[in-house]
């Protein structure tokens, strides 16, 4: 789940042109389709109540303890390295 408020507020900033939204440019690096046949859903939801400064909150559903503060400009890469390993 990625906070579509937070996502507002920094108005882009991810993605290689830095022009896109977390949730696009995640569900671009990671591959992740549409419906039910994917294999990893990226949901905006609206606000998750922590309303970070110039970054954007994103949490797993798999295991919710684990909640992120990404920052604009962040490695996509790795955060989708760190997205798939986060409950383990």
């Amino acid at each position: 789940m990625v906070c579509r408020k937070c996502s507002k507020k920094i108005n882009g900033g991810f993605g290689p042109d830095g022009r896109q939204g977390l949730a696009k440019a995640l569900r671009k690096q990671l591959a992740a389709k549409k419906g039910r046949k994917s294999h990893m859903g990226i949901v905006e939801v609206p606000c998750l109540g922590i309303c970070a400064k110039k970054a954007v909150v994103a949490v797993d559903t798999r295991c919710t303890a684990v909640w992120r503060i990404v920052e604009p400009q962040a490695d996509l890469a790795q955060l989708a390295r760190e997205i798939e390993n986060w409950c383990d």
